[in-house]
């Protein structure tokens, strides 16, 4: 079984502005296909609308109604950005 990589990235609603970071997870090795992709904790305000286990498909909604993708001009919070 594969290591979990572990990081945080932070969520803005384009909408409304607000944000929050969200601590996530991914398989570390490179050769699976298929990512492993997990949002273990949500911040407050933002729920899950579509769940993947790809992050460029992993849709979320803000408590303004906003729908938006995880891998939309997110910012990493210092220090949290995944290794690659």
């Amino acid at each position: 079984m594969a290591a979990r990589d572990r990081y945080s990235r932070k969520l803005e609603c384009p909408q409304c502005g607000h944000s929050g970071f969200a601590e996530v997870s991914e398989d570390d090795d490179p050769r699976r296909k298929d990512p492993g992709f997990q949002i273990d904790e949500m911040p407050k305000g933002f729920a899950t609308e579509f769940a993947a286990r790809d992050p460029r498909k992993y849709m979320l909604r803000c408590q303004c109604g906003h729908k938006f993708r995880f891998e939309s001009k997110s910012v990493y919070a210092p220090g949290g950005e995944p290794r690659r």
